[in-house]
């Protein structure tokens, strides 16, 4: 469960981060919607290299292995983890009833967990060469890119995708670039980052208001260690997993009646998270430029979910026509947890349409 208390607090460091970085040298995104099928930005062809035979990663690039492990057997769907930089490391409850017909396939995005970490530290103190590379080798760009790579691994002409938090905008993006190759789309509270900036309750005070006296000089020590862009460059990738299992720390003094255990993994993103930063800017509107799509779409909120309104889950209705929203009650953000049964119902129904196409 701890895990899924750090997607809690790191979707919405996402959406903090973002508005707090004015330090930032460009306030422009690094990423617009386009880019990827234009070519602006990727680093490797949207072929994978061949794949080797018995492994437990996909071999999107000639250096990049992404880590994965499926639930179930049937039609396959792609799951996109949130986070960012937190991968799933277990299967979903919510879908052990829809494994009979359906596998699961649950990858590490590159930069975490066990997938390859490309960028360890920054030799350059070129700022803006720096953001460059972040973006090509961690960034939407690139995470964008490794979605169309899976699936042309997986030898599908359309991929079935649910993502989650984080992972939902991901998803979301990855149909705005690639309409035609998309099945069917599940956004479980995906966050709410199609514009920024973003009115939104600041994480950063909640917790601070949650903490006892004697924590929080410390915490404020962290709040300026963690969002001291002028020397973010300074870091390595394991600095900026200490900072993410900092942040769980202060997290789970805050939201938890129980006492905290440090991390026993370095799961966490590190670079790849800032990456994101970099990409979203602190200024955007993706909106704008996303297009009229038809894709069949499913949108589902946590009725009980802390981490974002249900006003912000349906700022997704608007991007699709043929979008569903559902909430599920008496749920927090791993609603997949909290109500597998309600959650796999949902999912089937919505999955059902295309399962009697394939029979």
């Amino acid at each position: 469960m701890k895990i899924f208390l750090l997607i809690l607090g790191l979707v919405v460091v996402v959406i903090m981060a973002v508005v707090i970085m004015f330090v930032i040298k460009s306030s422009q995104p690094m990423y617009e919607v386009g880019n990827v099928t234009k070519g602006i930005n990727v680093s490797a062809s949207f072929e994978p290299p061949a794949q080797p035979k018995d492994v437990d990663y996909f071999l999107v690039e000639e250096e990049i292995k992404l880590h994965y492990f499926t639930q179930g057997t049937g039609t396959n769907v792609l799951i996109i983890h949130g986070g960012p930089g937190m991968p799933n490391t277990s299967e979903w409850k919510g879908l052990n009833e829809l494994s009979k017909d359906y596998q699961f396939i649950y990858y590490d995005q590159r930069g975490c967990g066990d997938s390859t970490r490309p960028i360890d530290a920054f030799a350059s103190k070129n700022y803006h060469n720096n953001m460059l590379e972040l973006e090509s080798t961690l960034g939407l760009t690139a995470q964008i890119a490794d979605v169309e790579r899976i699936r042309h691994i997986l030898g599908e002409d359309k991929l079935i995708i649910i993502g989650h938090s984080f992972g939902g905008f991901l998803a979301a993006l990855y149909a705005a670039e690639f309409p035609d190759n998309v099945e069917k789309l599940i956004l479980v509270a995906p966050a709410p980052l199609m514009k920024m900036p973003m009115e939104t309750e600041d994480l950063f005070a909640n917790i601070k208001k949650r903490l006892p006296d004697n924590e929080l000089e410390g915490y404020e020590d962290f709040v300026k260690r963690y969002f001291d862009y002028q020397n973010i460059f300074n870091n390595s990738d394991k600095d900026l997993v200490n900072l993410n299992n900092e942040l769980e720390y202060y997290f789970n003094l805050a939201y938890s009646a129980t006492e905290y255990v440090p991390p026993e993994n370095n799961m966490a993103g590190g670079w790849m998270i800032q990456a994101m930063y970099f990409s979203m800017g602190k200024k955007h509107d993706y909106t704008k430029s996303f297009p009229e799509l038809d894709t069949e779409v499913l949108i589902i909120h946590p009725g009980a979910d802390f981490v974002q309104t249900e006003a912000a889950s349906k700022t997704y209705l608007d991007l699709f026509k043929n979008a569903e929203f559902v909430i599920i009650e008496d749920s927090g953000h791993a609603v997949f947890e909290d109500a597998p049964e309600i959650f796999g119902d949902t999912i089937k129904s919505f999955l059902n349409d295309y399962s009697e196409v394939l029979e």
